[in-house]
């Protein structure tokens, strides 16, 4: 999912200019909610997926959850996978095929 290329590439570009002292889980975290805000405003008055600012804004998103993943020290393929799993027991495709409804209104 995520190569080994990239992440070699995200803790370079880190390195390069000696960001990871502010790197905490907490401001990682922080960064992300706030990246997801500037993401989500793209779609305030337009929804256009395809537009540039969406994807701009969609790898900022990406690139904060996998500096953090990295800080944690967690795989993120792993997590997502492990998650994945989780859901798919909450969400039973008998019960949730078509649906929105929470896992606890079936």
């Amino acid at each position: 999912m995520i190569e080994q290329s990239l992440r070699d590439a995200l803790r370079a570009f880190v390195a390069e200019r000696d960001w990871a002292q502010f790197h905490t889980p907490e401001n990682l975290s922080k960064s992300i909610s706030i990246e997801a805000a500037e993401l989500l405003e793209c779609f305030q008055w337009n929804t256009d997926a395809k537009s540039e600012r969406v994807q701009a804004e969609l790898a900022d998103v990406l690139t904060y959850c996998l500096l953090l993943a990295d800080r944690l020290g967690v795989d993120p393929e792993q997590i997502v996978r492990e998650k994945l799993e989780q859901t798919r027991t909450k969400y039973p495709v008998d019960k949730a095929r078509g649906r929105s409804n929470k896992y606890d209104e079936f």
